[in-house]
């Protein structure tokens, strides 16, 4: 494709909600976004997702909690965070001080009441624009198994959280099952407005010299560039299954990396482990899309969402 003269459209839209770009730092990497702020102008970003914030504050899990890996990295932190009430009263209103564009709520939960009651709470917050429902927490009602691992169980928090709220409902999906279409069909029929995957792929490490697991918690999750392959695939696989705007996220780290998770299916990309190698990595690929998108010879980038699967039917 020949390079296009005029400037792109970047702006996507997820479910009503208008994004100035596709480019979305995801949860658990960028904090309430406090820090990058003194990197760079956050209001150049499409949106950004929050830290995992559960009802009552958490310290997280013990250290060691961060392992590297081969292409990657491990992470149990256990979701520390201060709480909503306190994310509502402090982060918030910082939030707005150095980014004025829409924020994901990414928010976690140990029972379905506690995800009901957490959205709840959320309602009122207008920067919050889309609810991004990690499922991948312990259901301490079932032994500690993910609500995201059981469609029964992924479906019932779609449907409570849509219960109580306006707001679009974004269900984050975990890659630890055998097959991510039934957990999103189930997701799609209770409710949910879309869909954002990967998290992380549940991995090890252990240390030669202790013979120990080099984590406190023995298990992380493991996310960066290895993962990458396995993300796209699950895209691409769920925008088949369902008919719902995909967040795609998962070892993502340059703009070629954007441009491809949407061809499989997502319409806008979150960008997670990349960001604690480089604070300003976001900044680049959005600076980046529009030389992209000439090459690729698209004049808006939602064009490239779903243009793979058009591209293999037409062979």
């Amino acid at each position: 494709m020949g390079e296009l003269n005029k400037t792109p459209d970047l702006s996507v839209t997820l479910a009503g909600v208008r994004l100035k770009n596709p480019v979305i730092p995801a949860s658990g990497t960028f904090g309430y976004g406090r820090e990058y702020a003194e990197f760079y102008d956050l209001n150049l970003l499409g949106a950004f997702a929050w830290k995992g914030t559960t009802a009552q504050p958490r310290d997280g899990n013990p250290p060691p909690r961060i392992a590297e890996a081969p292409a990657g990295m491990l992470n149990a932190i256990g979701l520390q965070n201060p709480g909503i009430d306190a994310v509502i009263r402090e982060e918030v209103p910082r939030i707005a001080r150095t980014f004025q564009g829409p924020v994901i709520a990414n928010v976690g939960g140990f029972t379905v009441e506690e995800y009901a009651e957490n959205c709840r709470k959320l309602e009122d917050v207008e920067q919050c624009a889309i609810l991004e429902i990690n499922i991948s927490c312990p259901n301490v009602h079932a032994g500690g198994r993910n609500f995201g691992t059981d469609p029964k169980a992924a479906a019932e928090v779609t449907a409570a959280v849509r219960r109580v709220t306006r707001k679009p409902v974004f269900m984050k999906l975990t890659p630890n099952v055998a097959d991510i279409t039934e957990i999103a069909r189930a997701c799609a029929d209770a409710g949910a407005d879309g869909l954002c995957l990967i998290n992380t792929l549940l991995g090890m490490r252990v240390d030669l010299n202790t013979r120990r697991p080099v984590l406190a918690n023995r298990t992380g999750g493991l996310s960066g560039p290895a993962v990458f392959p396995v993300a796209v695939r699950m895209v691409w696989d769920v925008y088949e299954a369902v008919r719902l705007p995909i967040i795609g996220c998962g070892g993502v780290s340059r703009a070629e990396d954007v441009a491809e998770m949407m061809l499989a299916g997502a319409s806008a990309v979150e960008i997670g482990a990349a960001n604690l190698r480089d604070p300003y990595l976001c900044k680049r690929i959005v600076e980046a899309l529009p030389d992209l998108c000439g090459r690729l010879g698209v004049e808006r980038i939602s064009d490239l969402t779903g243009a793979a699967h058009e591209q293999e039917a037409n062979i």
